[in-house]
């Protein structure tokens, strides 16, 4: 996907005028993120909790390391012009990890959030809006394959290996039987 189909986007301010105007109101959304007070914008992103469940019946989870710093994140991005934020994450965990699979449910999981560090340029603070992923199959060559490493671990360890809080959160209370699948119609 080419950069400028993508967008950094604040999310528009739920709070009025003044310092903490362009924040999301942390009650109203995705998963309550417990989001900083006092920073300028809020960033909205996507992420794919991606997931399979063993021949033994357990739920493994892929996590893949962050470009920079090498730390264990799940796929996540931008929105992107002409696709959901389902869709958004779908290709997300394609380009960064080679997934390709379908999202379970009909809506987002939870959220967390982060700051999102850019060398020579202001930190962002992001809010990630996390769909689950149903593994199909992982390939071999994908976009960033020389960038990132991934491993499947169970949801308890890669809670231990992430960095942030809610994320940990989400990895450690994750449960596919629990997602809310759409009423046949």
């Amino acid at each position: 996907m080419e950069q400028s189909e993508r967008a950094a986007t604040p999310l528009p301010s739920q709070t009025g005028d003044g310092p903490a105007a362009g924040l999301a109101d942390a009650a109203g959304s995705a998963g309550g993120c417990g989001l900083a007070s006092g920073a300028d914008q809020l960033y909205h992103q996507v992420g794919a909790l991606c997931f399979r469940q063993s021949r033994k019946g357990r739920i493994k989870v892929l996590l893949v390391t962050s470009r920079r710093t090498g730390r264990w994140v799940i796929p996540k991005g931008w929105p992107m012009v002409g696709k959901t934020d389902a869709e958004a994450a779908t290709q997300e965990a394609w380009e960064e990890a080679g997934v390709q699979g379908r999202v379970d449910g009909t809506a987002g999981i939870g959220c967390f959030s982060y700051n999102k560090i850019r060398p020579g340029e202001k930190t962002l603070l992001c809010r990630v809006e996390v769909f689950a992923l149903r593994v199909q199959s992982l390939a071999d060559r994908f976009p960033e394959r020389r960038m990132r490493e991934r491993e499947w671990m169970s949801p308890s360890r890669a809670a231990k290996q992430v960095a942030e809080p809610e994320l940990a959160a989400l990895l450690k209370d994750f449960r596919p039987e629990q997602i809310q699948h759409p009423l046949p119609g």
